[in-house]
């Protein structure tokens, strides 16, 4: 027996959105009411799936970027070296870092939410939900770019992703969610899924969730920025057809893809690797056969 239509269907569903939005509300309005030194400029905004709309019941904390743009760090190594020396002859070291930001902006949130609800996480700052405001995980990160081109400042080129630093091991990380962001919405547009890539994301999501209920696979196998990266991957003729049919094709391409060749969806990284902030290919294929395995045993 296979996985009923109607099953599929419900699975793609998006969860609620208002309060996620009230959440982001209250965090901007806090920083706008704060006076940060002259010249700073930031800016504030959700991300993962509450902001790509493949947030399903159940899911519950917020991201929410907070983003320092007055500075900024930058990748170098695509310029030529006239370009880099452009580059350095018109740029000087800040003097307002990411941690006098992220200083900053930790205080301002201990100030509005009150120090029992403000934790300081390994990646985030964390506040905890009240009445009409869902928990929040709240990225602190200054802006990066990745040059393509440079000439003058007037006449340059680059991708914008954020960087910011962890708190255990103050390991480095670059991410680019505008470009997880933009690539999903194309992605989901008529010329390429025509609007089924996001629902058959939440669909993935649910049978995710099904399969770890079900004490098929751990909890932390196939985490749901992950997924949503790797059902990116999947060719757009893949989501045509019913939900029963989406499901098939994505299953069957993954399970003989070369996963190896994966990139985020953000098109910048690799999906897989040995990183912290990549996935295994093991883990990978073993959702893969769970829900082949989903399929054929319903």
């Amino acid at each position: 027996m296979t996985i009923p239509e109607s099953q599929l269907q419900t699975w793609s569903h998006q969860g609620a959105v208002t309060t996620a939005k009230a959440t982001h509300e209250s965090i901007r309005s806090a920083l706008d009411s704060y006076e940060f030194p002259e010249g700073v400029s930031y800016e504030v905004y959700l991300q993962g799936s509450y902001k790509n709309d493949t947030n399903i019941r159940g899911d519950s904390d917020v991201d929410v970027a907070v983003q320092l743009n007055s500075s900024f760090q930058r990748d170098l190594s695509s310029l030529s070296e006239a370009e880099r020396q452009l580059y350095e002859q018109n740029h000087s070291d800040a003097t307002y870092r990411w941690e006098n930001f992220r200083g900053d902006v930790l205080r301002v949130l201990r100030g509005q939410y009150g120090a029992q609800a403000v934790r300081e996480g390994n990646k985030s700052i964390k506040i905890a939900g009240a009445s009409g405001r869902l928990p929040a995980d709240v990225i602190v990160c200054i802006q990066y770019r990745k040059y393509r081109r440079y000439q003058s400042t007037a006449d340059q080129d680059y991708v914008e992703g954020i960087a910011f630093y962890t708190q255990r091991e103050n390991r480095h990380i670059i991410n680019f969610p505008k470009c997880h962001y933009d690539n999903g919405v194309e992605k989901n547009s008529p010329s390429n899924s025509n609007g089924e890539f996001k629902p058959t994301v939440r669909l993935f999501k649910n049978a995710r969730t099904y399969l770890i209920n079900q004490n098929v696979i751990n909890q932390g196998l196939a985490p749901s920025y992950f997924l949503e990266c790797l059902i990116h991957n999947v060719p757009n003729n893949a989501f045509g057809g019913n939900y029963q049919q989406k499901f098939c094709n994505v299953v069957n391409f993954l399970a003989q893809a070369n996963l190896t060749t994966f990139t985020c969806q953000n098109k910048q990284l690799p999906l897989f690797g040995a990183s912290a902030e990549q996935w295994a290919v093991a883990d990978a294929q073993n959702l893969v056969n769970a829900l082949v395995s989903l399929w054929n045993n319903w």
